[in-house]
């Protein structure tokens, strides 16, 4: 056979298989039955006349012939997607779409904007993806998303940043906390704090433990926790101090259920940026978008005590 019997369904099938290294997960990403993709994929495999994927043991992996077919894949996807933003282009911007995916703790300042845009052009379709920052980077890394919004883009990649708005990092106590009321407390004198932290990796905790490194601090992890609502939850219940962005604390600070710690060397000044692959070309839409972000972006946040 030859591979112009190959369909672009096929390739995308095979692709999604590829890179999660696993059919079921292939098949739910694309909303098709496992026998369904299985017998694509076979398809795939007797149009290029060798086999794509071998077994060992639970796990699958790509054979040569597979590797050399997901590199085909990829260069072909990137060229399909150049071919969508260039006729989405020549629309003009109220036509096309636009994928972004935004940092978890954005989720409080992004969508805002978002919603301004698309009521500006009602054209364009929009999706969004939330995250933390691993699932943001990996994303990153295999271009499937138009931009990304993040605290602290990654070195490890080539990529352009630019920054659009601060993002001002607060520490914050229960309002039973002893250091509550008092000025200008000294970094050392946080030293015996217990502290409610996010993940290893998260951008938040890389400034923080930079910040109490920079003093000679080793900071005491409580506790490890996946999501700015659950740390709020736990530090409101008595349990540490956390160090959050200013504008996931708005609500728990208006409403007494955390208060500011005036903590020398707070608020943290960091940045929101907007990220994308070094080298790719922006559709219309997203070109709009990241300008609209820098048009709109919100003012200094934080907040005082």
């Amino acid at each position: 056979m030859h591979l112009r019997h190959a369909t672009l369904h096929q390739l995308r099938i095979f692709l999604a298989v590829a890179r999660h290294s696993s059919f079921a997960r292939a098949a739910e990403e694309l909303h098709l039955s496992p026998p369904t993709l299985s017998l694509q994929v076979k398809q795939l495999a007797e149009t290029v006349g060798q086999p794509l994927f071998e077994q060992l043991g639970k796990k699958i992996f790509l054979t040569a012939a597979g590797r050399a077919l997901a590199d085909a894949c990829q260069d072909i996807e990137s060229r399909m997607e150049r071919l969508s933003q260039d006729l989405a282009a020549l629309r003009g911007v109220e036509k096309g779409s636009l994928k972004i995916a935004i940092l978890t703790t954005v989720k409080y300042t992004v969508p805002k904007l978002l919603g301004g845009f698309c009521a500006a052009h009602p054209g364009i379709e929009v999706a969004m993806f939330v995250g933390n920052r691993e699932t943001l980077l990996q994303r990153l890394a295999s271009n499937q998303d138009d931009l990304y919004i993040m605290g602290q883009p990654p070195q490890q990649l080539d990529v352009v940043s630019e920054d659009f708005a601060e993002n001002p990092l607060v520490l914050v106590a229960p309002p039973t906390h002893p250091l509550v009321g008092q000025p200008s407390v000294a970094p050392q004198r946080l030293a015996n704090e217990s502290f409610i932290l996010r993940e290893p990796g998260s951008g938040t905790r890389l400034s923080v433990e930079r910040f109490f490194a920079e003093h000679g601090i080793t900071l005491k992890n409580r506790l490890e926790v996946g999501s700015n609502e659950a740390i709020k939850q736990t530090v409101a219940g008595g349990l540490g101090l956390a160090v959050l962005s200013a504008t996931t604390v708005v609500s728990e600070l208006a409403l007494k259920e955390l208060v500011l710690l005036e903590a020398q060397g707070f608020p943290l000044i960091r940045h929101w940026y907007v990220v994308y692959p070094k080298g790719k070309k922006l559709s219309a839409a997203a070109t709009a978008f990241k300008a609209w972000l820098f048009e709109h972006r919100p003012s200094s946040t934080a907040p005082t005590s």
